[in-house]
């Protein structure tokens, strides 16, 4: 729907406020369903906002009761799960840079998506990820 249409709706609104009888009004009030059905569909296809899910305001009393204390200050936590298996692991800043660890992140990308909570759960054994920091 287009900037001309919504001028259209408009200027007929206008004009079914001065409809005199009933007839005009009906056949008014038919037209107005119409559009409003079109209005309706164009609304529905305009892009929603969705909160930025990248971005997290931080209360200063919360941050420090949401963040486990063996998690040191340029650290992370990372749950390795494969098998029924799972480990805890707390990794440097640091690993963030080691090809390896991206390809997992990458696999918990596509297994689990961006809405993961708390520690990062990676798809791998954790015999793996124990490798993987070792090299």
């Amino acid at each position: 729907m287009h900037y001309r249409s919504i001028t259209k709706i408009i200027t007929f609104l206008e004009k079914f406020v001065q409809m005199q009888n009933w007839e005009q009004h009906h056949t008014g009030l038919v037209m107005v369903r119409l559009w409003m059905k079109k209005v309706k569909r164009f609304l529905t296809e305009l892009p929603t906002r969705v909160p930025d899910r990248n971005v997290t305001e931080f209360d200063k009393d919360v941050e420090e009761t949401k963040i486990p204390k063996d998690v040191k200050e340029g650290h992370f936590a990372v749950i390795a799960v494969n098998g029924g298996k799972s480990k805890r692991f707390i990794l440097e800043l640091s690993y963030l840079r080691n090809p390896a660890f991206l390809m997992l992140l990458e696999q918990a990308k596509e297994e689990y998506g961006f809405q993961q909570m708390g520690a990062l759960t990676l798809p791998c054994h954790p015999e793996e990820l124990q490798k993987i920091l070792e090299d």
